[in-house]
């Protein structure tokens, strides 16, 4: 004779599977562990749509549970992605390029910054700085090795210069060659770096103005998404629920309307920063994620990326072509 079962048990077995059914029809697994996001720099107005959409829940809403990592000189999201400590990143083109010249494995998701923050801020009351030629004779910082020294000799090349005409300066984390006018010609992030400089000079009666690369011919591709092909293969809807949720934080973050709410979620990460400034960051920051807004947040410019393949190629920062067109997955429309 069999025996019989406690309401009390019945109950439990019915909980216990009401319980795993729901965690089975959550998609692949994954969305119910931890995913790291590895980003490329510290949290600050660049990052801003990252952290709204896990204030906001928008990894949540997509089943996730997602850890938003601050990044820095010591992180390479592209080499954590490969190690396994986390599942996406943000990283440069020129990373990822040198990434797939080394033989990862590394695909692009999308695109943040339609327009390039890396610029050169300048004393227009100085000296007119309206076209490349114009940095002849002129002191140009520089960090040796970085992305402004790749940029910078893209330009003088395109405008038919050469780089002795210039002369460079090593940039390091201090500002005061600059500041003195031992240096004319000094690299910032437009949107961060640039705010600053801006007030510190202004405080001494100096106005500046901004050098962009985009507007003299290159074009060279700044924070983007990444993943791994390994993501790609075996978990899709995790990739794909996660880019819907970043780009929905994005857009949202975007959003002049939510621009006080974006600031306390920044601010619980970058205290050094005042509100007052952060906001005039934020809007230098949306010009440069949306700058055209038929075009879609996240849009990757192919042409763009073809161009600093190119770039990097012609300077012999890459030993041969990577074909980094067919590692570029742009989001579908719907």
């Amino acid at each position: 004779m069999k025996p019989r079962m406690s309401s009390l048990g019945l109950t439990a077995l019915i909980v216990i599977a009401i319980v795993s059914g729901g965690l089975m029809g959550t998609g692949d697994g994954l969305a119910q562990e931890k995913v790291a996001y590895r980003l490329k720099w510290m949290i600050n107005a660049s990052t801003a749509g990252d952290v709204f959409a896990l204030s906001q829940g928008f990894f949540a809403k997509e089943g996730l549970d997602v850890a938003v990592k601050a990044g820095g000189p010591e992180r390479d999201a592209i080499r954590e992605l490969e190690l396994g400590y986390a599942q996406f990143g943000v990283a440069s083109a020129d990373q990822v390029i040198r990434a797939l010249s080394k033989g990862a494995a590394v695909v692009v998701l999308a695109q943040l910054f339609q327009v390039n923050p890396l610029q050169w801020i300048y004393r227009p009351d100085d000296f007119s700085l309206s076209r490349t030629q114009d940095l002849a004779g002129r002191t140009v910082g520089v960090t040796y090795g970085g992305n402004d020294e790749t940029i910078l000799r893209a330009l003088l090349a395109g405008a038919g210069m050469n780089p002795d005409q210039v002369r460079l300066a090593s940039v390091r984390y201090d500002y005061m060659p600059f500041l003195k006018n031992q240096v004319q010609v000094w690299p910032v992030y437009r949107n961060t770096q640039g705010i600053f400089l801006a007030d510190k000079l202004a405080s001494g009666g100096d106005r500046v103005a901004f050098f962009d690369p985009s507007e003299h011919g290159v074009r060279f591709v700044a924070n983007s998404i990444v993943t791994s092909q390994k993501m790609i293969a075996h978990h899709l809807g995790t990739v794909e629920g996660f880019s819907r949720a970043l780009l929905a934080g994005w857009q949202a973050a975007m959003a002049s309307a939510n621009e006080s709410a974006v600031i306390r979620a920044v601010s619980a990460y970058d205290r050094d920063t005042s509100p007052a400034v952060m906001r005039r960051q934020l809007a230098v920051t949306r010009q440069m994620i949306q700058p055209d807004p038929a075009v879609r947040l996240g849009h990757i410019d192919k042409g763009a990326w073809l161009q600093t393949e190119k770039i990097m190629l012609d300077q012999k920062l890459i030993p041969a072509p990577v074909h980094v067109i067919d590692r570029l997955r742009p989001q579908p429309s719907s």
